[in-house]
């Protein structure tokens, strides 16, 4: 099993509802186990218009590979809404789901590049994901907090726990132990 790392994201429609959607679709995947999920944040648009996001990491273990994963994510997007408008990069969205981390694969494959080339560079990654996993490595030598300094003027605020947007009530773990974070 690969751990894996989905950087969560919507500002229009009802993210508040899509958002605990994406990741019930996503632990209901073949081969899916839920690890931990971070506190929901409100967050400013970065290169993007419209209103302000609402954010979160989820963290599973997968078997399936990291083309495969990607395409399931964006399989739940289109089912949850997604519209991409042609010719507009960084449109609002109700529903984005970024495939972050998958394990230590590094990979400029253009459909699936890892870790993903902005992470570094966005707070609403940088802090749920040094939240929701506060030991899992970027690159081989950097954590998410090690770029925490280089965001610290992006505007983000902790808008809502696990708890408080997530309730799982046993649906995510498939027999499986429920972390504590997110139940």
């Amino acid at each position: 099993m690969t751990i894996a790392v989905i950087g969560m994201g919507g500002n229009i429609g009802e993210p508040e509802k899509a958002l605990p959607e994406a990741v019930l679709r996503i632990c209901a995947l073949d081969s899916v186990s839920f690890r931990t999920v971070s506190s929901l944040y409100r967050t400013e648009p970065i290169d993007s218009s419209g209103p302000d996001y609402l954010n979160a990491v989820l963290v599973i273990e997968t078997e399936m590979g990291a083309r495969a994963l990607l395409t399931e994510l964006l399989r739940i997007e289109n089912e949850l809404g997604r519209v991409r408008p042609a010719g507009v990069h960084n449109a609002p969205r109700t529903v984005d789901l970024d495939l972050l981390l998958y394990g230590e694969e590094v990979s400029d494959d253009p459909f699936v590049i890892l870790p993903h080339p902005r992470m570094t560079e966005r707070a609403f990654v940088l802090v749920p994901l040094n939240e929701a996993a506060p030991q899992c490595k970027i690159t081989a030598k950097t954590k998410a907090a090690d770029y925490l300094a280089d965001v610290k003027d992006q505007r983000i605020q902790k808008y809502k726990s696990p708890k408080q947007w997530l309730n799982l009530n046993g649906e995510c773990t498939h027999g499986r132990k429920q972390n504590p974070k997110a139940g």
